[in-house]
């Protein structure tokens, strides 16, 4: 008669396990009372460049943030509770114990744990997004920025540009046409109306097309109000778009040349002469570049037409200069008219890696 097979003795090691699944359930909770950990849609707050040291970048951007934001909304309150750890990560407590007590306490202090301001992953080198609750941030930072403006103090070292984003969805061109339709209402549908412009930028996604995307918010801040113009100079609205990986993130801004791209550097300097919304183009081509616009503010009977040429000193150094055919739009319609113009003025921006 065979004799039976004996099976090899197991490690004893269910203590060990016990306490492993013990902290990975702990961790996943805390991050679901706490909220998300990385930029995804749904999301508002600021997304913040930086140079080359991140986590400087996030001291002071609480500090910033927390200064001005106590400003405008009175201090955040906090708890003991909320300040200390809960649960017992010590190796004699029993794992299930332990488990019910952690859930209760997380459960217990899940507001508290929502913080004004949070960081979290933007899925980006040198860029760092902080999430906002209870805020306008789009407000936020252009009160920091008129402070700084005014002030000319400089109280960062780090921190190059401060975008608000007021609102994220998926980085595919049907979410982005069907999420703008509404978020670009508040300033765009009539009566509402404004000049405008629209600035793009793409961080690690390939799916995207630049071109395809303009021409699309361009078309929908068109169909809202047939008013809306596009203004490559000083235009009243910034319509900012960053897609990094798969969230779209989109923003309206007010005074966007006026403070220096949203760069907190720049606005602190002080410009020769504030009223050039181009202080880095002094080659001449400037003062025709002015007098041009002054012409086509001043003589409202030409309507359509003096908007439809396209300022040729909105390209960066070592663009290629567009055709003057391109710089001509097609005038049967108010979607490809702005679509076209906004076109043209968008590619100042491509070589912005700020």
């Amino acid at each position: 008669m065979a004799e039976p097979v004996q099976q090899p003795p197991q490690p004893s090691g269910g203590k060990r396990k016990g306490k492993a699944q013990y902290v990975q359930a702990k961790r996943a909770r805390r991050c679901d009372a706490g909220g998300p950990r990385q930029l995804e849609p749904g999301l508002q707050g600021i997304l913040i460049t930086c140079n080359m040291n991140e986590r400087k970048c996030v001291e002071e951007a609480y500090s910033l943030l927390n200064e001005y934001g106590d400003d405008m909304y009175g201090p955040e309150k906090f708890t003991d509770k909320d300040q200390q750890p809960s649960g017992s990560e010590g190796e004699d407590d029993d794992v299930e114990a332990a488990l019910k007590k952690e859930v209760g306490d997380i459960k217990a202090s899940t507001e508290m744990r929502l913080r004004r301001f949070q960081s979290m992953e933007s899925g980006a080198n040198n860029v760092v997004f902080i999430r906002t609750l209870g805020i306008e941030p789009e407000k936020l930072v252009h009160h920091i920025l008129q402070d700084m403006y005014k002030t000319k103090k400089k109280k960062t070292r780090v921190i190059l540009r401060m975008l608000p984003i007021s609102g994220t969805c998926k980085a595919f061109l049907e979410d982005m046409k069907k999420y703008a339709e509404t978020f670009l209402e508040p300033w765009f549908k009539a009566p509402n109306k404004g000049t405008f412009q629209i600035v793009y930028k793409s961080r690690n996604n390939s799916h995207m097309n630049r071109e395809e995307v303009i021409k699309e918010l361009a078309g929908i801040v068109g169909s809202l109000n047939s008013e809306n113009k596009v203004d490559l100079t000083n235009p009243q609205y910034t319509v900012v778009v960053e897609i990094i990986k798969a969230v779209c993130c989109l923003s309206v801004v007010k005074d966007y040349m006026l403070f220096r791209k949203y760069n907190l550097q720049e606005v602190v300097k002080s410009a020769k002469d504030p009223s050039q919304p181009h202080p880095k183009l002094g080659n001449g081509k400037e003062v025709k570049l002015e007098s041009d616009v002054k012409l086509n503010q001043n003589d409202p009977s030409e309507g359509k037409n003096n908007q439809q040429v396209v300022p040729e000193n909105n390209e960066e150094p070592g663009q290629t200069k567009p055709k003057p055919e391109s710089q001509v739009v097609n005038e049967e319609g108010a979607k490809p008219e702005l679509a076209d113009q906004v076109m043209e003025g968008c590619k100042s921006n491509e070589n912005d890696h700020s």
